[in-house]
């Protein structure tokens, strides 16, 4: 769990600027460090330098847009990002011992091992059953309490119990409970996926650990099932629904779930996937 505010500030601020030349230099000014302090406080929280952070997700983001943009130039792209055509090839090929062509076609197998539940294989839906299930919502901003982590989604589970313990003074009946995500495991190391576990409080809240989770016009695919399919559900809005509308993300904000039901013993779940587009 990453544990220092300014250090969750700065993750934002990379977020927030992915695409520009953002530097060391600029995100340690932002938090009011120097950039030697900075640089040891960053990779003490997340395992990574900074430079090596931001290059990761720079790559990673690159690589999911190559799977949702599907009718896209590679190269624009990769222009997106900051490189030019032979240098997004090179540290592309560095990051996923493959070519950005190669990874396009890899990425659109629709059936594989399940990364959670390993014995599972899991396939997608139809768009029209996708679109069933789909609505356009305009969803309240939400203040809340969070923690943020980097690690595998399969740990989600017990990071909720201990969450839930952790907090459970603040839990009324009108608390979400919510999820940001900010990778796809498909595209990042199940290792490296960053998520906040949310709950929502009222903004006099004293915890120092609280932000706001930005609603708006979000296109809302409601889910009802066991556990296993989430991913499938995921896989579905990223490998066929995304491709084959005129619909963009908005990527100044993170695709976020609000969690409705959930049986613990059967692991049957009501929730909605949240993803934020831009107008």
């Amino acid at each position: 769990m990453i544990t220092n505010e300014s250090i969750n500030q700065a993750i934002d601020y990379i977020l927030q600027h992915i695409e520009e030349d953002v530097t060391l230099e600029e995100v340690a000014e932002y938090c009011h460090f120097s950039k030697y302090y900075f640089s040891r406080l960053f990779k003490k929280q997340t395992g990574e330098s900074v430079y090596a952070f931001i290059k990761r997700v720079r790559l990673e983001q690159s690589a999911f847009r190559l799977k949702v943009e599907q009718e896209r130039r590679i190269t624009e792209i990769g222009a997106d990002y900051g490189y030019s055509s032979s240098n997004f090839s090179t540290a592309f090929r560095q990051h996923y011992r493959m070519a950005p062509v190669d990874f396009r076609k890899k990425i659109r197998r629709y059936s594989m091992e399940h990364p959670f539940f390993h014995q599972e294989t899991w396939q997608v839906e139809s768009f029209e059953e996708c679109n069933a299930k789909i609505t356009v919502e305009e969803i309240p901003d939400y203040f809340a309490i969070y923690e943020r982590n980097i690690g595998n989604y399969e740990q989600l589970s017990g990071d909720w119990d201990r969450f839930l313990q952790k907090y459970q003074d603040y839990i009324t009946g009108e608390t979400k409970f919510l999820e940001r995500t900010y990778d796809d495991p498909a595209v990042t190391s199940r290792e490296n996926c960053l998520y906040d576990i949310c709950m929502s409080v009222s903004e006099d809240c004293p915890l120092e650990n609280t932000l706001k989770i930005r609603g708006g016009r979000c296109f809302v695919y409601h889910f009802k099932g066991h556990a296993k399919y989430i991913y499938a559900a995921y896989q579905t809005l990223f490998l066929i629904w995304l491709p084959h509308t005129n619909h963009e993300l908005d990527e100044s904000k993170s695709l976020f779930d609000i969690y409705h039901k959930i049986d613990s013993g059967t692991m049957y779940m009501e929730l909605d996937i949240c993803l934020p587009m831009k107008c």
